[in-house]
């Protein structure tokens, strides 16, 4: 047995290593031998733990007028020697320079420190406005302390024009979705991950909702997981890859609708304006649902609107008839696509397009529904609802009337 004295330096430093080897004295080699093992590598294991840095919260709540949003900053499970963690702010709803101000600093933790604070510069622009939030993160921690499960926060700055109380803020905000502060860094395992995995892999909180969504849209989260993720060409691959699977999905969409409604006798014309418009318009009204919920303004949400319509018309019609033209034209044949019941459709389109541009607008100056085109009280909301979908309605039939020859229509 051999005993070697460690000296203890009392701070954390990486396992260090060193080598014993055995020899005999000189004048000994006639009486004994060494074996082959001759060569032995110690390692000092470091027990001085330096911790993990952590937020002490994941939600921070912050009146707007405060000034300042103060964040705590913990070291647990050990605080040997000095250590540094930088942190950075990024922008949720809330913008940099406008709603804060952005830091990107480095926080130095002592020998025995446990806590320190981060101070988030807030901007009051006395304007009443929705609660908007930022996220903080921890990152690049060194001195041998490592970042606990708390490496992000979200601030949320409260206006104080509308100020609720604080247990109910909390309640809402548990529910922040923490991943979409890193989506540029999602790989393509990551999206089959999470494309194949309940609630994206959070089986914890999943509900028997997520679970039937899950299966009812299992095929189209894998199809779609095949577009390149945003880490890629700073999201521009995305962005075509996403449009070309759209474009191809709306074609089946379209034909699938057309066949359907031969099948069940509809003219070209009713199935057009009926089954093919609903199952291109559908991911529309839902993105303006989403835009709505994460916008200041109706404009996203309207905007998406008037844009897919632009589209529709102007490349959803006009690439085909364009195609379709200098393929003629070679042949010396006039191209020539007839109205149809097309005329009586857009006289009516544009009466209900008119009606409704009139209860927008009346909904921007009256007070009844809150001055706004979206939102609002919610009996005057719910009324403006059902009234749209009405002007749907009767537009579908006031074209199928005509289209089957109940109303009398010279075009």
């Amino acid at each position: 047995k051999i005993t070697i004295h460690v000296i203890d330096g009392k701070q954390w430093e990486p396992d260090e290593t060193f080598f014993v080897k055995l020899s005999l004295p000189e004048g000994e080699e006639k009486h004994a031998k060494v074996g082959s093992k001759t060569i032995a590598l110690v390692t000092i294991i470091n027990d001085d733990d330096p911790g993990f840095i952590q937020f002490e919260e994941p939600i921070t709540l912050v009146k707007e007028s405060v000034g300042k949003a103060e964040i705590k900053v913990a070291r647990i499970n050990g605080a040997d020697g000095r250590v540094t963690v930088h942190y950075r702010t990024k922008d949720i709803d809330a913008t940099a320079r406008k709603d804060y101000q952005p830091v990107d600093s480095e926080l130095i933790f002592e020998h025995g420190e446990i806590s320190k604070v981060i101070a988030i510069p807030i901007v009051d622009d006395l304007e009443a406005e929705k609660d908007e939030s930022f996220a903080v993160e921890l990152y690049n921690s060194t001195g041998g302390a490592q970042i606990g499960k708390h490496a992000k926060t979200v601030v949320t700055i409260i206006n104080d024009d509308d100020y609720k109380t604080m247990a109910n803020k909390m309640a809402s905000l548990v529910q922040v979705d923490m991943d979409r502060l890193s989506v540029t860094k999602t790989t393509w395992g990551q999206k089959f991950r999470e494309a194949m995995n309940v609630n994206g892999g959070d089986i914890e909180t999943a509900k028997v909702g997520h679970y039937i969504g899950h299966t009812l849209a299992f095929f189209w989260k894998v199809l779609f997981a095949f577009v390149p993720p945003t880490s890629i060409a700073g999201g521009w691959l995305t962005f075509f890859v996403s449009l070309l699977f759209i474009a191809i999905l709306t074609a089946i969409v379209g034909d699938v609708a057309a066949i359907f409604g031969c099948l069940v006798g509809l003219k070209d014309s009713i199935t057009a304006i009926s089954f093919v418009a609903l199952g291109t318009s559908l991911p529309d009204t839902f993105a303006s649902m989403i835009a709505a919920k994460n916008s200041k303004t109706a404009d996203d949400a309207i905007g998406n609107v008037t844009g897919s319509n632009s589209v529709n018309v102007f490349l959803g019609l006009g690439l085909p008839w364009l195609v379709a033209a200098i393929y003629w034209e070679s042949k010396n044949l006039p191209f020539t696509v007839k109205a149809g019941d097309l005329s009586f459709s857009v006289l009516v389109f544009s009466v209900c397009c008119i009606i409704g541009m009139v209860v927008l607008t009346l909904r921007r100056f009256l007070g009844v529904f809150g001055k706004a085109e979206l939102g609002g009280p919610t009996i005057p909301k719910y009324i403006c609802s059902i009234f749209f979908v009405i002007l749907w309605i009767g537009y579908l039939t006031l074209s199928g009337l005509q289209a089957y020859g109940h109303i009398k229509w010279q075009s």
